[in-house]
């Protein structure tokens, strides 16, 4: 019976929020995992974890949970208690099916270019779904809020400074090349959310 109940028309269910979460995490997962098996990053923390992997050994998912830590407090201060858990939950999530993808996935044949593309349209779609359920995965993006709130400094200007540090430290870390089909996966995860990611054509959250 309560799966066949229709919600109120601007709040999702427990259900519908849980399978968003999953289903986000999961795509995003496998962006990451396409990245990874060609040596690819993209920006934001994610983007950070992955360089760092590289450069470290440990894996993406245990830094990118570890990188994600300092921003709970943040995030509950600025955003509320239940898009801190939801955020939470996701990163989990995401970090538990980057650990798990290697044993699952085997990209014997993997073009750059496609993994590139393919990477910034399955992360786009990904986060979709996790803001249209209230939710993210990551603290660069609360901070640009709250620095937004405090200083008016725009978000938005925030968010490009922390992503140009994140391709600068590659740039001394990684070969050139990768940085490049880096730039480019991630410019596609962008328009995919800059065009997508409208509050005025979605209305349950």
């Amino acid at each position: 019976m309560m799966l066949l109940t229709s919600p109120a028309p601007d709040r999702h269910t427990a259900l519908e929020d849980a399978q968003g979460l999953v289903s986000g995490t999961m795509l995003t997962a496998l962006s990451v995992s396409f990245l990874h098996a060609t040596g690819l990053f993209t920006g934001q923390i994610a983007g950070l974890a992955l360089v760092l992997s590289y450069v470290t050994g440990i894996g993406f998912g245990t830094l990118f949970f570890c990188l994600n830590l300092p921003f709970y407090w943040l995030a509950f201060r600025r955003m509320g208690a239940t898009f801190t858990l939801k955020t939470f939950a996701a990163i989990a999530l995401m970090s538990g099916f980057t650990t798990l993808a290697p044993h699952l996935l085997d990209f014997s044949r993997l073009n750059i270019a496609a993994a590139a593309v393919l990477a910034g349209v399955i992360s786009g779609a990904g986060l979709l779904m996790l803001f249209r359920h209230g939710a993210s995965l990551g603290g660069v993006g609360i901070v640009a809020l709250y620095l937004q709130d405090k200083t008016g400094f725009k978000a938005g200007k925030t968010q490009v400074l922390f992503d140009c540090g994140v391709f600068l430290f590659a740039a001394f870390v990684l070969p050139f090349d990768k940085v490049l089909w880096s730039a480019l996966g991630a410019m596609v995860l962008n328009i995919i959310i800059l065009i997508n990611h409208r509050r005025d054509r979605y209305i349950a959250h």
